[in-house]
């Protein structure tokens, strides 16, 4: 297994080994052991699909309480997976870091709790995966503005499907600081 950095502390690239021949592959896609050695310790409470097709922007989420790390990856088709640091206090407050997740690459990316997590999908269809570190709370939730200005995410579409609860994110600057994490390092 590979681990790639990300600019933000925490956020992890993640190339698992893949073992194929003319029958397949396989791969892990979880080893608590083997992700503790490259630092991640979490433990995974809660695990989410969802199915989506081309032009579909999901976030960008986040919850507090209940802060959710996440373990990321597609299952079928390819996505534009964004992260941003909206913990108080970091250094990278307010920066983003996105990876190109796909069935065909097979990369994983971790989102540390504390962070908003969105992602976009680029082919027909895509089956998304994720492990999350706490459960889901829908009184916690937030949702930054996906295209908020200040953020100037290069997101691979410009006039996206969203839900009715994206539509209506709130720019980055305009949440109260009380209502976003807190950076913890």
């Amino acid at each position: 297994m590979q681990i790639i950095p990300s600019r933000l502390a925490g956020a992890l690239i993640i190339e698992p080994r893949v073992f194929g021949d003319a029958r397949g592959f396989f791969m892990e896609t979880w080893n608590a052991a083997r992700y503790a050695e490259a630092g991640i310790t979490a433990e995974f409470v809660q695990d989410n699909l969802s199915f989506s097709r081309r032009g579909v922007l999901r976030g960008l989420h986040f919850q507090k309480p209940n802060p959710q790390g996440k373990l990321v990856y597609v299952l079928a088709g390819e996505v534009f997976d964004v992260a941003v640091d909206i913990r108080v206090g970091s250094p990278t407050f307010g920066q983003w870091e996105s990876v190109v997740l796909s069935s065909e690459n097979r990369r994983q990316f971790y989102v540390p709790p504390g962070f908003a997590h969105g992602f976009c999908v680029t082919s027909e269809t895509a089956l998304f995966a994720y492990k999350c570190t706490d459960l889901y709370n829908p009184a916690a939730e937030g949702s930054v503005l996906w295209n908020d200005p200040d953020l100037a995410i290069p997101w691979p579409v410009s006039a996206p499907e969203l839900s009715a609860k994206d539509k209506v994110g709130v720019r980055l600057k305009d949440f109260s600081r009380d209502r976003l994490p807190l950076f913890e390092g």
